[in-house]
């Protein structure tokens, strides 16, 4: 869970939480561990993709994002 008083960001933005259940929460619930892992490695992919044709650095950090989220849950 988020805290409440984090920075607004544009990686991980306030509208992906409803109430206190964040959307990539929700998605990982939804679906076996495998699949999950595999949405998490397709939006990184995803934001690497087209980094250089839309928002650059940002969608790195998006992709990033998701990577890091990737490497968790390989541990």
């Amino acid at each position: 869970m988020r805290d409440p008083d984090s920075i607004k960001d544009n990686i991980n933005p306030d509208h992906y939480v409803s109430d206190s259940i964040e959307c990539i929460d929700a998605i990982k619930a939804s679906m076996s561990e495998e699949q999950f892992k595999g949405h998490l490695k397709a939006c990184s992919l995803k934001y690497l993709w087209r980094y250089e044709d839309k928002n650059g650095v940002e969608d790195l950090r998006k992709a990033r994002w998701y990577l890091d989220k990737l490497i968790a849950e390989n541990r």
